[in-house]
């Protein structure tokens, strides 16, 4: 059967994903069907060519330098917080800020990621990895999950990256909506934060739950278990805390400085993905001479940790390479291009705004890609608001809303699959948690969006 001719067959597979995740709670396998399936509806039904093109398709994965080195950096984290884990710096920065009382309560401790997510908006890796990484045993000390600290970093980091615009992610739409006949790029990006109710109404409901300390739904079962947990609190001189500061200290800052080469000047243009994998590996080897030098590990010895580390982690980079290979073929197949024809059809005008929201976030759940979304969907809609009047502004902030709903709420984002990685959190316990308050703020924001079609 041509492609053309596939229709809603499109998706299928990541449907399938879906379903066998929630039955059989076993995403890799949920993940390989899904590829599979793909590949057999793009060979017109061969299961021998299907193999042979999935494997393909896994390798061709390597191909791309964004995506390797992601699944590099992915891997290396986990050496990382391995080292300083095993260092006791985790555990000293924990008793340094709980004897001076900087944190002393479940509030402050759920403050803390939520405003390094906030703040560290050059880069939504580099702000997820440091505020998971920095919070994880702060997070066991006030009896609070690790469920919570994956939502609250997964839902500040990319909300106000996709709201400053000041980084790739701004770089990038601006590169899609400059392709299209708007008179004034510039404006219609930077006039769309507003009309960004998604982003808006997320942090919103972050930082309430963080600082009323209420949890709802699945959280709130997943916050009894921790308060049960026998979590050891064992006392460490504060002055390893340096083994934690220093290579977290070194990470931030070499991104910086990486994404200020990269760019040519101009931090903003730099490269996020090799600015990223280039500082884990100096922060890697920067705990690993403090602790050769200070902490009396052998060459050997921290050898062994890192590998130890890195295979802790090779389930968790294993998905985001799935996710990878997923997202190729739906790319391949035509999800995105379908859906978005199949549904932007013979709308009402008022409904648009809201409908733009729902496929944007139906389309980056279905791809596991917000930035997939973002190049789909901009150059269809941005055409649309100039024909019928609607403001491009407001129809762009439903595209970047929507798309970063679809990511948070889809179990083969590799953001999604990322901030699990940085929490230490089980991955399917990330998404069944995270799922109800994204849900959640995606139900007002279609509330928003329907008033400001109405409006005009």
């Amino acid at each position: 059967m041509p492609l053309s001719e596939l229709g809603w067959l499109t998706i299928l597979p990541p449907i399938l994903a879906i379903i066998i995740a929630i039955w059989k709670r076993h995403v890799i396998l949920a993940l390989v069907v899904a590829i599979f399936s793909a590949e057999l509806l793009l060979t017109a039904g061969n299961p021998f060519s299907a193999f042979v093109q999935m494997v393909d398709r896994t390798v061709g994965i390597f191909s791309s330098g964004y995506s390797t080195k992601v699944l590099l950096f992915s891997l290396l984290i986990g050496a990382l917080i391995h080292l300083i884990q095993q260092s006791g710096g985790v555990g000293a920065l924990v008793n340094w800020l709980t004897s001076k009382k900087y944190v002393h309560n479940q509030r402050r401790a759920g403050l803390l990621p939520a405003i390094l997510g906030s703040s560290i908006f050059i880069d939504t890796n580099m702000s997820v990895l440091t505020a998971g990484v920095s919070s994880q045993n702060l997070f066991d000390r006030f009896k609070m999950s690790r469920a919570r600290l994956a939502y609250i970093i997964d839902s500040t980091c990319a909300p106000i990256s996709v709201l400053i615009l000041i980084n790739g992610w701004g770089a990038a739409i601006l590169g899609y909506v400059s392709d299209t006949p708007v008179a004034n790029a510039n404006a219609v990006v930077f006039g769309s934060i507003p009309f960004n109710f998604y982003a808006i109404v997320t942090l919103v409901i972050v930082f309430y739950t963080v600082i009323s300390t209420k949890v709802y739904g699945p959280m709130k079962t997943a916050e009894l278990k921790a308060v049960e947990a026998n979590t050891p609190t064992e006392t460490i001189s504060a002055t390893k805390k340096r083994f934690m500061l220093i290579p977290l200290v070194t990470m931030i800052a070499s991104i910086l400085i990486f994404m200020y080469i990269t760019g040519n000047g101009n931090i903003t243009q730099g490269s996020g993905s090799s600015s990223v994998l280039w500082a884990i590996i100096i922060s890697i080897l920067v705990a690993a001479l403090l602790l050769r030098f200070n902490g009396n590990k052998t060459t050997e010895q921290l050898t062994e940790e890192c590998f130890t580390g890195m295979g802790k982690l090779l389930p968790l980079v294993t998905l985001v390479l799935l996710a990878f290979v997923l997202s190729s073929a739906m790319k391949a197949l035509g999800t995105g291009d379908f859906v978005a024809s199949a549904i932007s059809d013979n709308l009402p005008v008022w409904s648009i705004p809201a409908l733009t929201f729902v496929l944007a976030g139906f389309i980056a759940f279905t791809t596991g890609t917000s930035w997939g979304t973002f190049g789909i969907l901009i150059g269809i809609v941005m055409p649309i608001a100039l024909q019928l009047g609607i403001d491009p502004s407001l129809l762009l902030g439903a595209v970047l809303g929507g798309a970063v709903f679809g990511d948070h709420a889809s179990p083969i984002s590799d953001t999604t699959v990322i901030s699990s990685l940085a929490a230490g959190c089980d991955l399917l316990e990330h998404v069944k948690t995270q799922l109800p308050y994204a849900l959640f703020a995606g139900s007002i924001t279609i509330v928003f969006y329907l008033i400001a079609g109405v409006i005009g």
